[in-house]
């Protein structure tokens, strides 16, 4: 081949391309080398930020050893649920038992991918940025462990360092909690308004029932709680939460955890929400008293740790004390002049306007238990017509008008009057009639002790809790009266009279100096002097002379320490004669307590109101142990020591 043709066969130097071509090459070949830098550094700063970083994430032991706030909650002696105290109301559920469809439902809402990543779904972050992008709406690129890490140990400020921990934290949470245990934290931790935290707690309050019992659309409607609890709140916002709960429904079909059909059924579902009832037991005293009793042992960590208290109260008892007290209030109130409507409310002329009107002016005066409140729309003497908070009209006539004959009187006091437009109150009878009463001013209490226990069965401390939350069994001291002259006997039983003892009930006359006041002369009740008797007699008819007589033979300052073995506190009764007619104070619960001395034979049984204490997992921290009664004891050795526990402390256990 000669010269001219190796030349023509020759392959082309890059030096003979077009300038324009040279110039790209060198471009491509500089954006690859720029781009390779770029990312070299960015992965050299994501290891120097992770070196920085891990080591300064909190320490997750917390999670490992989860033990969630559990609110204090307090049980009659037959289990009922008497009172609940804590911040966060929340009723822990391992995982094992939250039914398959109420995990599927959360999973579908809120991370469908749970099983399949590793703390971080990459895929649900780059769909995040390209929905930022678009302004489409998306699932988000929080994952169930992100959430539980940020709830736990991050603020709620969205910062790009604040997700960035949030991303280690759910790599090093994933590396040593299993995926069954993250979910199980989050369903139990998770805030779903209304004081709810936690699944379980929310079909309670929302639904009224327990979790395994919830139905696909329950739990649909539950899961798009987290998102924004007051937002998709179902009571307060229930077209949103419908929204919500269909959206969720779809991905649950999406994700294979239902069928269609399931899916129609449950959209057709009409959801029956837990209404405000009538309070089961009202026991608010008695359940305000343990609390107080617990915190009294444990501080602040009362509320959290999940204590059930059992009480030695039984739900029935309580409840026919509660009724009995109110009765008496009532029956007493009855026999009282009527003070008037409790306001006056201006009807609007226009008949249609007048039930709004009405239920508008009833919000601010609620329903007491059986005490109901209603507003007067026709008043005459025989007649009253007055329309509840439900919009039933009652009409009043003949026996039901007698406790306020005085507010019907036409030309009556027009501060008292019942008028068209006037508050007041309605109560049904037994045998379905209707009177027209008012609130009762005067307060009340009941105890109910074992005497041979010293159990309490019974406590109400007042008419209405809201009301007053002063409880007047335990807090109200008083003068006991003639009640206490059983105390003065028994003293003078022990210093050797007899029930045939003889004592003259005549008159008696003292000076200041025996009375500790001003000069006295004391009369028996019926004004009456029956000369000699024997003390069984006087104490029979309860004579004041026979009394006085009594504690001046054995003296006053004997008896002031006689009755410190009963409970009474010495203080409380001055050592003067007219201790002997119950001029010193006492509480109700002192009362009872002293009363079942006598009743149980001799014995000093201290009130025990809290029978047990468990822990969330059911087992005794503490029991109330009740040494049994010795009646082959001698009675005059049945004394217990009067410095023994107070009265008002309940025995509540010591508890660790």
């Amino acid at each position: 081949m000669s010269e001219t043709e190796r030349e023509a066969h020759r392959p082309a130097d890059a030096s003979s391309l077009p300038s324009w071509a040279s110039w790209l090459t060198k471009g491509v070949g500089w954006l690859f080398a720029l781009a390779a830098a770029l990312a070299l550094s960015i992965v050299m700063l994501v290891v120097i930020a992770l070196s920085v970083a891990y080591p300064n994430l909190p320490e997750i032991s917390g999670l490992m050893d989860y033990r969630p706030k559990l609110p204090m909650r307090i049980f009659s002696a037959d289990g009922v649920l008497l009172g609940e105290y804590g911040e966060e109301r929340r009723n822990f559920v391992p995982l094992a038992q939250i039914p398959k469809v109420m995990q599927e439902a959360v999973l579908a809402s809120e991370d469908a991918r749970f099983y399949q990543h590793s703390g971080v779904d990459v895929k649900g972050v780059f769909r995040a940025a390209l929905a930022q992008f678009s302004r489409s709406r998306s699932q988000g690129a929080s994952t169930i462990t992100m959430q539980v890490a940020r709830n736990f140990y991050l603020s709620t400020e969205k910062t790009y360092t604040r997700k960035i921990y949030e991303m280690l934290l759910a790599f090093k949470m994933e590396s040593l909690l299993t995926k069954d245990q993250i979910l199980e934290v989050y369903m139990n931790q998770i805030f779903l308004g209304q004081r709810a935290y936690g699944f379980a707690s929310a079909a309670e309050i929302y639904f009224g029932k327990p979790l395994k019992d919830i139905s696909i659309a329950e739990a649909a409607m539950l899961a798009g709680l987290p998102q924004a609890p007051s937002a998709y709140n179902p009571i307060n916002n229930p077209d949103r939460a419908k929204a919500g709960q269909t959206r969720i429904l779809d991905r649950m079909v999406d994700n294979g955890y239902i069928t269609p059909e399931q899916r129609e059924a449950a959209k057709n579902e009409v959801l029956r929400y837990r209404a405000p009832t009538e309070v089961a037991v009202h026991a608010e005293y008695v359940a305000e008293t343990a609390r107080q009793l617990i915190f009294s042992q444990y501080g602040d960590d009362a509320y959290s740790r999940g204590l059930n208290v059992y009480l030695t109260l039984k739900s029935d008892d309580q409840m026919v004390a509660y009724r009995a007290l109110r009765k008496g209030i009532m029956d007493y109130e009855r026999r009282q002049v009527y003070r008037g409507p409790e306001d006056y409310v201006d009807l609007p002329a226009n008949p249609k306007e007048i039930d709004a009107r009405i239920a508008e002016a009833l919000q601010d005066h609620p329903d007491n238990d059986e005490l109901k409140a209603a507003i007067v729309t026709e008043a005459s003497p025989k007649k009253v017509v007055a329309v509840l908070q439900s919009g039933d009209a009652i009409t009043v006539t003949g026996d039901g008008l007698k406790p306020v004959t005085s507010g019907l009187v036409l030309k009556g006091n027009p501060k008292t009057q019942i008028r068209p437009g006037a508050v007041v109150r309605l109560v049904q009878g037994a045998k379905g009639d209707w009177s027209v009463t008012q609130q009762p001013e005067v307060e009340g209490a009941f105890i109910a002790i074992d005497p041979r226990t010293g159990a309490i069965r019974a406590m109400v401390g007042g008419f209405d809790y809201a009301k007053s939350k002063f409880n007047h069994a335990t807090q109200a001291w008083r003068q006991p009266g003639s009640s206490f002259k059983p105390f003065i006997y028994s003293a003078a039983l022990e210093k050797g009279f007899t029930p045939a003892t003889v004592i003259n009930d005549a008159p008696l006359f003292f000076d200041a100096t025996s009375t500790g006041s001003q000069p006295w002369e004391p009369k028996n009740y019926d004004g009456k002097f029956e000369g000699p008797m024997s003390l069984r007699r006087g104490l029979e008819k309860s004579k004041n002379m026979i009394s006085i007589r009594i504690l001046q033979a054995i003296g006053t300052q004997y008896a002031q320490q006689w009755i410190t073995r009963f409970g009474f506190e010495a203080d409380k009764h001055p050592a003067y004669l007219p201790m002997a007619l119950g001029t010193g104070s006492v509480t109700p619960l002192q009362m009872a307590s002293a009363y079942s001395v006598f009743a149980n034979g001799g014995y000093r049984t201290n009130p025990i109101l809290i029978s047990r204490i468990t822990d969330t997992k059911g087992r005794v921290l503490n029991e109330a142990v009740v040494p049994p009664l010795d009646e082959t004891m001698p009675t005059t050795l049945r004394w217990k020591p009067a410095n023994q526990v107070s009265i008002e402390s309940f025995v509540v256990p010591v508890l660790p």
